[in-house]
């Protein structure tokens, strides 16, 4: 049977009802669609569950009719069979009605291309290829929140008064009414701004504030945070980062030494034996020896520094 939009149903119902009191005869696409939506319901209603509800009638209206009336009490139970497989088939088929126009969330899904989504408050989301989305009916409520597995795009209908959170996979964003994108690509994280403001929450650290042209990111590591400027140059056009800020909460050192080396392109020596020491630094503000003069702290080791090459040693 195919699936009929929350729109579609309303509308459905809504004819039937127009129908009924304006006594117009029920149209044959109308019929044909209660059939299919009686034969699909059908399929789904449990044998024990219909031959139960059958004989607790029965049982109930038995003793209205005494032994000599065998043949009547027969044919009455037949014609019991049939009202009671009609009973259970509008108390299911309401049941199902109900769940779906106000219950069950609307999961919006992405095949192999972008598909877009237009939230009832005016908001839009590109959901990008693989990517789902889920809406409560609920939505939009005093606080618009959304769940997304994957990668989208927001655009989000300002609102002083009514936040707008997505929550991903370990992490959410909150905002007012901005333009946003969130990559989530196995444990690596990430929310990149294009308009307005965001606070992105994640587990572990503190709440990170984006502004435009910012980026917030986990480098793929647990109670990691790391806020990244995005800028072009105006004469090749090619993107420029800078690193912002960067932030650790009980974090192995290989983790860290890890993330320095790749966002400041140089080499860190340290003793193995410590590799899995656990580390909590801020390590926003400062100039990368700064930094590594920090961490050297944190572990009571000493820096020593050749060429683009730092030891921790002791």
């Amino acid at each position: 049977m195919k699936r009929l939009t929350y729109k579609n149903i309303e509308t459905f119902v809504f004819r039937l009802w127009e129908r009924e009191v304006s006594e117009h005869t029920i149209s044959e696409k109308e019929n044909e669609l209660l059939k299919q939506w009686k034969s699909h319901t059908e399929k789904d209603l449990d044998s024990i569950h219909m031959k139960e509800s059958k004989e607790r009638i029965l049982s109930g209206l038995e003793h209205y009719f005494s032994s000599s009336d065998s043949i009547a009490v027969n044919r009455f139970k037949s014609y019991i069979y049939k009202m009671a497989a009609v009973i259970i088939l509008l108390l299911s088929l309401g049941g199902i009605f109900t769940y779906t126009m106000f219950i069950k969330p609307d999961v919006y899904v992405a095949g192999a291309g972008n598909r877009i989504v237009h939230l009832e408050d005016g908001s839009v989301v590109t959901l990008l290829p693989g990517s789902e989305l889920t809406v409560e009916k609920s939505f939009p409520a005093s606080t618009r929140v959304v769940d997304l597995k994957g990668d989208a795009v927001f655009s989000v209908a300002k609102s002083k008064t009514h936040p707008f959170i997505v929550n991903a996979e370990g992490f959410s964003t909150k905002v007012l009414g901005t333009v946003f994108k969130i990559s989530q690509s196995g444990k690596k994280k990430a929310v990149d701004l294009y308009e307005g403001k965001v606070a992105v929450s994640s587990s572990g650290v503190p709440v990170s504030y984006l502004k435009p042209n910012q980026k917030w990111t986990n480098f793929g590591i647990a109670h990691t945070t790391a806020i990244i400027s995005m800028t072009s140059d105006k004469t090749s056009g090619k993107k420029a980062f800078e690193l912002l800020s960067l932030s650790f909460n009980d974090v192995p050192l290989k983790e860290v030494v890890t993330i320095l080396e790749g966002n400041y392109s140089t080499k860190i020596h340290y003793p193995e034996e410590i590799e899995n020491k656990k580390i909590t630094a801020d390590f926003t503000g400062g100039t990368f020896g700064e930094n590594i003069e920090s961490l050297a702290f944190i572990l009571g080791l000493e820096v020593q520094k050749k060429d683009n090459i730092y030891t921790l040693k002791k």
